[in-house]
């Protein structure tokens, strides 16, 4: 069994919870989730399976998509719903869709965002989240990362109460925290907020319609169907030009060679070698050799057993 399954993941599992629960179903160890999503949130988790986890950091490091509600008017430690008051602001509260849209429109682009205490970013060897279990603060690591849209899904003209919440929609790069942007949107609102919910709606070339509950997994392992819904190796490397291998290529490629650069490699991060359609080998620039390239991951077996 090898190939990608969309997961849609419920709340109140952790992403290592699915991954244990599908190597069962499944009955298959090589199983690998690509990000991981709290216990709370729902959404997209592709889960590669067999050969496919050898390309499970390039699902991982693909964009992601997420629907938020934002809450404005108090912090928590969490950075979310889930944990204790930090700071509250009970005034009665008036933002116009303008001063919203223009909150949104300062933080999209190239950011920067210090990820909050309770997450699983490591520190000396150890997980943020144990030293905030343990009452212990340490200085976090700031990290750039990429927001390539922010859009307001409410259609209000003014936002007003106590607590004003609204909804967003976030097209983003790997790494960044929903949690943390939320508390940043407050910011620029002049007000203490957090992350009300969170779904997560598309990962890299997944999203909500490919996915399956584990329920409607283990049905369909019952009626020995899965096969039908597991996305072949080469859906998560469209983003990748694809080239047919020839007799010209064929030893070489096979054999993991460093070659003369592709032209398309010039243009694309990665090209993507297939035999009758089924990728063989990943090449990328080589690092020290110029106008070289070398195979990055390779998959001699990949097509017999797709």
């Amino acid at each position: 069994m090898n190939g990608i399954l969309p997961l849609w993941k419920e709340r109140g599992m952790t992403s290592h919870d699915c991954v244990f629960k599908l190597r069962k179903i499944l009955k298959t160890k090589k199983v690998g989730h690509t990000g991981t999503l709290d216990p709370n949130v729902e959404g997209v988790l592709p889960i590669c399976i067999g050969q496919a986890t050898r390309i499970a950091e390039y699902i991982t490091d693909a964009g992601k998509t997420y629907e938020a509600i934002i809450s404005i008017g108090r912090t928590t430690t969490t950075e979310d719903a889930e944990g204790k008051t930090v700071e509250q602001n009970a005034t009665y509260k008036s933002f116009s869709r303008a001063e919203i849209l223009g909150a949104l429109e300062r933080l999209t682009g190239l950011i920067e965002q210090t990820p909050p205490m309770y997450s699983a970013v490591k520190v000396n060897g150890k997980k943020l989240y144990e030293y905030a279990r343990a009452g212990q603060v340490v200085e976090r690591p700031t990290r750039q990362v990429t927001i390539y849209d922010l859009t307001l899904l409410d259609e209000a003209d003014v936002f007003e109460g106590e607590q004003v919440q609204f909804s967003i929609r976030i097209r983003c790069s790997k790494g960044t925290y929903i949690r943390t942007l939320a508390v940043q949107i407050g910011e620029m609102l002049g007000y203490p907020a957090h992350m009300q919910a969170l779904v997560r709606t598309a990962s890299g070339t997944f999203t909500k319609e490919n996915c399956l509950t584990l329920a409607e997994v283990q049905e369909l392992m019952e009626q020995e169907r899965i096969s039908e819904k597991i996305l072949p190796v080469e859906y998560a490397l469209t983003s990748y030009p694809f080239i047919e291998i020839d007799e010209t290529n064929a030893k070489q490629i096979f054999n993991g060679q460093v070659l003369e650069m592709h032209a398309l490699l010039k243009q694309h991060q990665k090209i993507v070698y297939a035999k009758n359609g089924f990728a063989r080998a990943i090449y990328i620039a080589h690092p020290t050799k110029e106008n070289m390239m070398k195979p990055e991951k390779m998959f001699p077996e990949i097509e017999q057993e797709v």
